[in-house]
């Protein structure tokens, strides 16, 4: 399984060109620490009327971090492939080179926890920021942080997320009405 990680990371490796790293390293920043997620989600509790999406996205957010930062993450201890030093070997790093551990992917995880929370109530709105998600996602390849299958599992984890707390949210609403 390994070897057919490799090869999909080594096949992004052969997309490189200064104008696709500049735009991977600067979607890849947007996911660092859910920080987009967490200001679009206080933007929309600041000056949306209708609170439901932005209430979803936090709750999403809180969900995902607990499956992957706080159980999975070192529970499974996955090293990362960067880590390897016979894979960097014709790999040119474009970040720094992260300390924790890779599986699930955090930035998958929140980027669809929050998208697919926000879709349920926001149509447009959130397919375009699945859209982004998904590029987020990818671009944790195209950087060589992540295996496949870490991108893989937080993309499930962050829409299982995201599903969850609309069913809270819809609940939490009927309770009050």
């Amino acid at each position: 399984m390994r070897e057919f990680e490799y090869s999909i990371l080594y096949w992004f490796q052969g997309l490189h060109n200064p104008v696709l790293d500049k735009i991977a390293i600067i979607i890849t920043s947007l996911g660092n620490a859910g920080i987009f997620w967490i200001i679009l989600t206080v933007f929309m509790l600041i000056i949306c009327k209708d609170k439901k999406p932005a209430w979803a996205s936090g709750i999403a957010l809180i969900i995902s971090l607990l499956i992957v930062n706080i159980l999975l993450k070192n529970l499974v201890a996955r090293s990362r492939p960067c880590w390897d030093e016979s894979a960097l070997r014709n790999v040119k790093m474009l970040v720094n080179i992260p300390k924790d551990y890779s599986f699930p992917s955090g930035h998958s995880s929140a980027s669809f926890a929050a998208s697919v929370a926000i879709v349920q109530y926001r149509r447009k709105l959130g397919i375009s920021l699945i859209i982004l998600a998904s590029i987020i996602a990818l671009s944790r390849l195209y950087l060589f942080v992540h295996w496949p299958t870490d991108v893989l599992c937080g993309v499930v984890i962050g829409i299982f997320s995201g599903l969850i707390s609309g069913v809270i949210i819809r609940y939490v609403y009927a309770k009050r009405k």
